[in-house]
């Protein structure tokens, strides 16, 4: 751990110790906030939303830095470079075509180098009507680990979720099921077995594409032998394709899209007439109370970072807060005893909204990426302005896969 992040963690408790006491001191007497102790309050909270986001900057920044550093080994499933030898040398052959590619195009590299690239290019018409071009060519192994680990990083389900991994885009049959109402029986001697069929059901998890948009870089800047081109790209683009597929994993309609847990989880508790925006202690033990206790063992908070916000303030009956920040280096902020994971692609506090979800997420929610990555190199469209565009795609789906494994809390409609 950063000396950074140590004193980080240090001043979040310092400061939120401080609000407690403000509260504290004004409970004791039985009265309301003064002015002076309401505007202290206030600058106290502020401080610490600030320091609660750097601690979460500064450990997504810890992943991605050893995400940088780690070697994957070659993939089965991947398409192999031509030639014989060692497949991690190969592998390694690959990865520096495919550098010299990103900075010069297909012009700059030598025909050995010619030749792997397009062995492993990706004819992109066959993954949708959409697409015009068939300039694609599959990742090398370390970039598509930055990409998808950066993808995690910006995608809070993302990395809960259960995640399959295909080789190819087509269709893949996947089982639903809800079995925690069934039980066994307890049989005496000479007595038949009983039949008690499972509650399976099933869908299909497509491969929906998912894009980056263009990310363009100066002429010059590609030149630059110390900009670190290979580990630049694949966080941009991992970035952009995260933070689009964490709104779809949470309020995706299912329709030509993925299942969003918002949009199909269970309500297990909804707030009272005029809690449109608030939230009270008693509704986030009926939430943890609605989930069956055989998956509350593994079981979070996921939530935006304002209805975090919201959750802060409260107490239990004995005027404990349920939020407790960073209580040690090497230990997580809970609530109410549960961890918790902030995604800002769940919904904000508003009448019927669904924002906080609570449950076993490896358990109820999958997650199906397809393996090969792709990347564009754009230069003839930007070339009078000295400039060259990327474009990522990734395919991906995801649905509930055990109903009975996540609960989410909805606010009043009024």
């Amino acid at each position: 751990m950063s000396e950074q992040l140590r004193r980080l963690i240090e001043e979040q408790n310092t400061v939120w110790q401080r609000m407690q006491d403000i509260q504290d001191g004004a409970a004791r007497e039985s009265r309301d906030l003064t002015a002076e102790e309401r505007q202290n309050w206030d600058q106290a909270e502020n401080r610490l939303t600030e320091v609660s986001g750097d601690i979460d900057r500064l450990n997504r920044m810890a992943q991605l830095s050893q995400i940088d550093r780690s070697q994957i080994a070659v993939t089965t499933g991947e398409p192999e470079a031509r030639g014989s030898g060692d497949p991690q040398e190969q592998a390694q052959r690959y990865a520096d075509a495919f550098g010299a590619y990103l900075r010069g195009g297909m012009d700059r590299l030598t025909p050995d180098q010619r030749n792997l690239m397009m062995d492993n290019e990706v004819d992109l018409r066959a993954m949708g009507a959409g697409i015009d071009s068939a300039g694609g060519f599959t990742v090398p192994d370390e970039f598509r680990n930055v990409m998808t680990e950066t993808m995690k990083a910006f995608g809070g389900l993302l990395g809960l979720a259960e995640v399959v991994t295909t080789s190819t885009g087509a269709d893949l049959k996947w089982p639903t099921n809800d079995d925690t109402g069934n039980e066994g029986e307890l049989l005496g001697e000479n007595q038949a077995a009983g039949e008690q069929d499972l509650g399976v059901g099933g869908r299909t998890l497509k491969a929906y594409i998912f894009s980056s948009k263009q990310v363009k870089l100066s002429m010059s800047l590609l030149q630059d032998s110390a900009f670190n081109l290979e580990a630049w790209v694949p966080k941009k683009l991992g970035e952009r394709i995260g933070r689009r597929a964490a709104r779809a994993f949470t309020t995706g309609t299912g329709v030509d899209q993925p299942e969003g847990l918002t949009t199909s989880a269970a309500v297990g508790k909804q707030g009272a007439s005029g809690q449109t925006t608030s939230v009270i202690y008693d509704d986030l033990v009926d939430l943890e109370h609605s989930v069956d206790s055989a998956y509350r063992a593994s079981a979070r908070y996921l939530m935006h970072d304002s209805t975090l916000k919201v959750i802060r303030k409260l107490k239990d009956a004995q005027s404990r807060p349920l939020w407790v920040p960073i209580p040690a280096p090497g230990f997580p902020a809970t609530i109410n005893g549960f961890e918790y994971t902030l995604d800002n692609s769940m919904p904000v506090p508003a009448a019927s909204a669904k924002t906080i979800a609570f449950g076993d997420f490896h358990a109820g929610y999958v997650i199906r990426q397809v393996q090969s990555v792709q990347t564009l190199r754009l230069v003839e469209r930007y070339a009078e302005y000295l400039q060259v565009a990327f474009l990522g795609f990734a395919r991906l789906d995801g649905m509930i896969q055990d109903s009975s494994a996540v609960r989410t809390y909805q606010h009043a409609a009024s």
